[in-house]
């Protein structure tokens, strides 16, 4: 292998590929696919979410914790992920393989089960993988770099997984679906892994015990306010990636063959745009470039509200990729220069648990939209797609539009409480915690 690609910031953005296909393809799809095609109540559905985020609240912090304190001569995050790659691929298979005849009581059980495995699987391997990125890349600009080409790659799996997936599932049905993703995710997440090291600096540090590390992280400040502000801009993501194809049939009135184009009329546009907040982090900072992002991505969904027809949703959604690529690109270097501030304090590299934390905030925004889906429903009569009541048009509007600009709002009234926590400029973080390396910008 190369000693150029080695920790690169491509060979990182190996894993925000695989990892990004399958998640992609179950957040914009599992709840038409159960909802919208096998009937599944949204409250049966909100309700599964909620016994899940109650499990998520116990393992994600302690993925993190536990992450930290592994201490292999293959690194603290590389086994966990490893070894969590076949256990998410049958995962993922089980979420989209339902087998027939099942009731309602028996679609909730299947749901339920296979929303916490997989879950459940997924937070080793998100905590794991987010904690590589402060200890590989050091420096706003670096971060910045590796950010956009993490980002690219991440577009491009949402491409595949959004703009391909209608196709996929219309002509092979969406178990044969998932299994093509995970087969995908397992080969480039196998690929990642091989590409990475880890800095044998940071595991030699001996961890803080339980108590003092949840103290220490549960008394920072600037990371409770960025991630409760960046979890209901999150919530904007899942939202929008999934409610699409609800928009798409009742408010454009297009068919399902349709979906992709609308789908990649979003995410094609992020891909150059990554670039534009590449340069706009460099020349402004993190801190205004992450408010920045968040009120372009608030103005961005308000043209989805007045598209008619597929033209108008494709105009639309070009709008709404902008706002999207700044989300994408700017909390990745708040976030890292967080934990930095964390080590100059504590002495000790702690990226597993502050990503695991921060995971659990953000994950939180799939409970909020959950709740938009089920409370926008009972205001306007959808139930499912047996029954999606007299304003199912105007539903799906209010979903794509208006809720996205209320909840951007509020994430940006939450950041303007956060002081700037410097940068670049900023102390750098002690010798002893480790240097990381980067790479070159590729492609």
């Amino acid at each position: 292998m190369s000693r150029k690609f080695l920790n690169s910031p491509t060979a990182y953005a190996l894993g925000m590929f695989a990892m990004m296909v399958p998640s992609q393809a179950f957040s914009s799809f599992y709840s038409y696919y159960y909802v919208e095609k096998l009937g599944l109540g949204v409250g049966l559905a909100t309700l599964a979410r909620v016994i899940y985020l109650i499990w998520d609240a116990v393992n994600n912090p302690m993925a993190g914790y536990l992450s930290d304190r592994t201490n292999t001569r293959f690194g603290r995050r590389r086994p966990w992920i490893f070894f969590s790659v076949p256990f998410f691929m049958l995962a993922f298979v089980m979420v989209f393989a339902v087998p027939e005849g099942l009731g309602d009581s028996g679609l909730f059980v299947w749901f339920l089960t296979a929303l916490v495995l997989f879950e459940a699987v997924a937070t080793l391997l998100w905590v794991n993988y987010g904690a590589l990125f402060p200890e590989l890349f050091r420096g706003e600009r670096l971060r910045a770099k590796a950010s956009a080409i993490q980002q690219g790659y991440q577009i491009l799996a949402i491409l595949i997984a959004t703009a391909l997936s209608p196709l996929i599932y219309d002509s092979l049905g969406f178990g044969p679906m998932a299994v093509l993703y995970a087969l995908v995710f397992g080969i480039f997440m196998l690929w990642f892994v091989f590409s990475v090291r880890e800095d044998e600096g940071a595991r030699a540090e001996k961890p803080l015990p339980l108590k003092q590390a949840f103290r220490e992280t549960l008394t920072n400040k600037p990371f409770w306010t960025f991630n409760i502000a960046n979890s209901f801009a999150q919530t904007v993501n899942g939202l929008l990636g999934s409610m699409i194809p609800f928009y798409a049939k009742y408010a454009l009135k297009i068919p399902e063959s349709q979906v992709a184009i609308l789908l990649g009329s979003i995410f094609v546009t992020v891909i150059p745009l990554v670039a534009v907040w590449y340069w706009i982090v460099g020349r402004f900072g993190g801190l205004r470039s992450w408010r920045a992002a968040l009120v372009a991505y608030g103005l961005s969904a308000i043209p989805l509200w007045f598209a008619q027809s597929l033209g108008g949703g494709v105009a639309a959604g070009i709008v709404v990729g902008f706002g999207m690529a700044g989300f994408l690109v700017t909390p990745n270097v708040l976030s890292a220069r967080i934990i930095d501030l964390d080590a100059e304090r504590t002495g000790r590299r702690r990226e597993g648990i502050y990503t695991a934390v921060g995971g659990f905030i953000t994950r939180s925004s799939g409970l909020i939209s959950a709740l938009a889906f089920w409370i926008v429903g009972l205001l306007y009569g959808y139930v499912s797609g047996d029954d999606p009541g007299p304003h199912p048009e105007t539903t799906f509007r209010v979903l794509v539009s208006v809720v996205p600009l209320l909840l951007l709002a509020v994430s940006f009234g939450i950041s303007m409480l956060m002081k700037d926590i410097g940068g670049d400029d900023a102390p750098k973080v002690r010798s002893d915690t480790g240097t990381g390396t980067g790479g070159s910008l590729h492609g």
